[in-house]
């Protein structure tokens, strides 16, 4: 099993929990963004009314929870202890939603079922080498299936595998991780490589005061 440590640290320095209700005092809802009520919805996944979907690095799972509450069969992934504790805590009892303590590259190379979005917000893709990453999601994606993904933007002229920390209380020494930074043009070019077609990838605007956007990539694998 993945050492879980930087992200157990990661989750029990996050500033409070999910809002019982969003902006439109709605219970759940899908944000792409590190911003709350700001960006696309669910619907970047596709249209389907019941869908298998799967969750890289599902966190404490309120996007995923939203996708249950619509009917869809939610799967989630994640190596962290910590955040699957809350997930379970106040999602467990929805239907459809389904949770794994897992990396995704090892959840990925297990399954039998095949779904039809694979998605990660602020995730696994950006924590794992897109050589690696990007053949296990087509591996587990139906014909037709989609993959998007959203993460911060990268700094300009810093690409590939990138140092990313995580501080721990009353410690100088920060856990270091591994995250993959490219511009967009750069994921376009990745995923046709590895088979993916329709490629796009954007910058989100940040909210009116705020200086960082989100970056988010969509791709559809080959249809049968």
């Amino acid at each position: 099993m993945t050492d879980t440590t930087a992200w157990d640290t990661y989750a029990r320095r996050k500033p409070g929990g999910r809002r019982e209700k969003n902006a439109k005092g709605e219970t759940t809802w899908f944000n792409w963004t590190q911003y709350p009520d700001h960006g696309p919805g669910i619907d970047v996944l596709g249209e389907a009314e019941k869908a298998a979907l799967l969750e890289l690095g599902c966190g404490a799972g309120g996007n995923l929870a939203h996708a249950a509450t619509l009917g869809h069969r939610a799967v989630g992934v994640d190596v962290s202890p910590v955040q699957l504790k809350a997930a379970r805590e106040r999602w467990g009892d929805l239907p459809g939603l389904e949770l794994h303590q897992r990396g995704a590259l090892d959840f990925m190379g297990e399954t039998a079922e095949r779904f039809d979005a694979v998605y990660s917000v602020f995730g696994a893709v950006w924590f794992t080498d897109p050589r690696q990453m990007l053949p296990a999601v087509r591996q587990v994606l139906k014909p037709g299936g989609v993959l998007a993904f959203s993460q911060r933007p990268p700094v300009e002229g810093c690409y590939g595998c990138q140092a990313s920390y995580i501080n721990q209380a009353d410690d100088p020494n920060p856990l270091v991780v591994k995250r993959w930074d490219y511009t967009t043009d750069m994921w376009t070019g990745l995923l046709k490589e590895h088979g993916f077609r329709h490629a796009l990838a954007n910058e989100i605007p940040p909210p009116e005061g705020w200086k960082t956007g989100t970056l988010l990539v969509r791709a559809l694998v080959p249809g049968a």
